[in-house]
């Protein structure tokens, strides 16, 4: 099934609430302030895009939203439950089950096929692997690569490795993404295909989805821009 597509910008309808926010975050790793009292707010649906310079602070103030790094002050609200006051077992099960993650180059298990990489988050979550896997597959047909299936990362090309990382990162089912970089090692015509791919999959899922880049033709797919500048969130 091919997924329809929008042009880069395109709003989603009116949300009822914030699905996630963090305001007065703050960290510092040793004598190196990362944050300083930056906030964002992320509605179910919404593709934000977090910009600035290598070095600005906004892979930390993902990590900080994702639960992955606790911030040295500050809140950050997940359905108006603070991740800060969950276990790390809380937290790890929220990046199990509600929370997806893309990175910039895809880091598929290696001995794994791409059809079993996709099935791990299910797996890994008590799935048998006949359902696993059936949902797996359903995943690599709507981002258009059923033929990697049975193939091994090292086996595909990077724009097809990013997309096989995408279907895991949505076989399941989140309500954000994370997507780190995620076209920074792909040419332009992968690049928009990843971004086109994963914009409307969010759409069609009501994922929100916090899109971490230094690229303006990037950031161009989403419905607003946040700019961290020396630890600080600026919103245009």
């Amino acid at each position: 099934m091919t997924l329809p597509t929008e042009a880069p910008g395109t709003r989603p309808g009116p949300t009822a609430a914030a699905l996630l926010s963090g305001t007065g975050l703050a960290k510092a790793f040793g004598p190196t302030t990362a944050l300083h009292d930056a906030a964002l707010t992320v509605e179910a649906g919404e593709l934000v895009a977090v910009m600035g310079p290598s070095g600005s602070g906004k892979s930390t103030l993902l990590h900080c939203l994702a639960g992955i790094v606790r911030p040295d002050a500050g809140a950050v609200r997940y359905r108006g439950t603070r991740l800060e006051e969950l276990t790390d077992a809380g937290r790890s099960a929220l990046r199990r089950t509600d929370f997806g993650f893309l990175f910039q180059f895809g880091q598929l298990v290696p001995e794994l096929t791409c059809l079993e990489n996709v099935a791990l988050p299910l797996r890994l979550n008590g799935l048998r692997r006949r359902p696993a896997e059936k949902l797996a597959r359903e995943w690599l047909e709507r981002l258009e690569v059923t033929g990697t299936a049975s193939q091994r990362p090292s086996a595909v090309s990077g724009g097809e490795g990013q997309r096989v990382a995408m279907a895991r990162a949505l076989v399941t089912g989140p309500r954000v993404v994370f997507a780190d970089e995620p076209t920074g090692a792909l040419d332009s015509l992968n690049s928009e295909r990843v971004l086109r791919l994963l914009r409307t999959a969010a759409r069609e899922s009501g994922a929100a989805v916090v899109l971490v880049t230094h690229e303006a033709r990037v950031a161009a797919y989403a419905d607003r821009e946040v700019v961290v500048r020396d630890g600080r969130t600026i919103t245009r």
